[in-house]
């Protein structure tokens, strides 16, 4: 992802046509600062809330944390690296650093879209087929592993190739490309389709088909019981994802244009503005590493009270006892010969057990007993994605369950 830029740098070095005002380095210096510093603690935040608090270890919040490491690392160990080969034209890193540098963006860009791939398919999955078996834990950790290995293997070639040279008494860093230009194109093609345009297609599909669904008819497998509730629930979840993807598509959409472009055009890297161009378009597509933390925040309330919690030493930070709620582990176990109904809705969700002895079984019957026989009925945290309904007693044979994925 580095080489036409390598290129760059050596006309840099050659020519001397591109050196800043210090003003202005002052500015691009303070630009890529503030995404390292934004983008590495928030989402080592989005790590910290799923990990510590069991009711966020959900299949879609694995696919989150792993997105949150792969731009927390992007961020971490290229952002800064970048902005200072970029805009000095000098490779002080070593030939080691110099092969990781082509080679983890790569990587990285590669683990992060296909966890958001991987939460469109299940996004599909549980709101079009919601009876379908879910992915379990294991099948989770083996789709993320098999991303990782996907992605070392796409990004390979730039970390074997990848070398050092002195060109002016400066150090460059570069990809020593077979056929230099051709093979420097090619890959950037490669990488584009494989890293842009077809997992934006496959969301594109799944979250057409899924908003058609929550948005224009009705959600299949569920019941009419708090039809609305589950329903807005559900768009919250999906208009939320949607904005992720929209996020990350605009940012790395002018960067992979620009190295397509320069690839066929080789003089454009000896444009008196391609510097500042390309300054800009790298810090657009870095600062697609820092949104993620900010749009979970925003438009989650479970992260949102995650991050008031990692944040409560701040004196105009309040964590209320509903924020605390949020978060807190809410494992149910159906007694024995006993329904669960956990009803989904938009401010809170109320749990109730009824034992089938009771007078009526249900609602109308529980209205006549006394505090101590009621004691079963709960109000738990706010904001379930899905309807749960756990029957304790057997039907032709087979336990009637059917499972919800709580998104977060």
């Amino acid at each position: 992802m580095e080489a036409s830029q390598n290129d760059s740098n050596a006309t840099i070095n050659y020519t001397n046509k591109f050196a800043q005002p210090p003003w202005r380095v002052a500015l691009w210096s303070i630009a890529y600062s503030s995404v390292l510093a934004v983008a590495v603690f928030g989402n080592l935040i989005v790590i910290w809330i799923i990990l510590a608090h069991k009711r966020m270890r959900t299949v879609t919040n694995y696919f989150l944390l792993n997105l949150a490491f792969s731009d927390a690392s992007m961020a971490a160990f290229n952002t800064l690296i970048n902005f200072i080969y970029a805009s000095h034209g000098v490779w002080y890193f070593g030939e080691a650093y110099c092969k990781f540098h082509n080679f983890f963006p790569v990587t990285s860009v590669f683990a992060s879209i296909y966890s958001m791939t991987a939460i469109a398919v299940d996004r599909y999955m549980a709101i079009i087929h919601p009876l379908k078996p879910r992915l379990s834990a294991k099948a989770t950790t083996c789709i993320i592993v098999v991303i990782w290995c996907l992605a070392v293997a796409l990004a390979f070639p730039l970390c074997y190739y990848s070398t050092t040279m002195i060109a002016r008494n400066r150090p460059l860093c570069y990809v020593a490309w077979p056929r230099k230009a051709k093979d420097s194109l090619m890959y950037h093609i490669i990488v584009t389709v494989l890293v842009y345009l077809l997992p934006l297609v496959v969301m594109a599909i799944t979250y057409t088909i899924v908003g058609v669904t929550l948005w224009g008819g009705e959600i299949p497998g569920v019941s009419s019981d708090n039809y609305h509730g589950q329903l807005q629930a559900k768009r919250k979840v999906v208009k939320m994802m949607i904005i992720v993807v929209v996020t990350f598509a605009l940012c790395w959409l002018p960067y992979h244009v620009y190295f397509i472009v320069t690839g066929l055009n080789r003089d454009l890297s000896r444009w008196k503005y391609i510097q500042q161009v390309y300054l800009s378009v790298l810090w657009l597509a870095m600062s697609s590493t820092m949104y993620n933390p900010i749009i979970y925040c925003c438009l989650n309330s479970r992260f949102r009270a995650g991050f008031k919690r990692a944040f409560r030493w701040c004196p105009f930070i309040k964590v209320s006892s509903y924020d605390e709620l949020e978060l807190r582990s809410t494992r149910l176990h159906p007694t024995r010969q006993s329904s669960m109904y956990t009803l989904s809705r938009m401010d809170t969700t109320t749990v109730m057990v009824y034992d089938p002895n009771e007078p009526d079984g249900g609602a109308e019957g529980s209205r006549k007993l006394p505090l101590s026989s009621r004691k079963k009925r709960y109000v738990m945290s706010r904001q379930l994605e899905d309807i749960t309904n756990c029957n304790g007693k057997e039907q032709n044979g087979k336990m009637s369950t059917m499972h919800s994925e709580v998104f977060s």
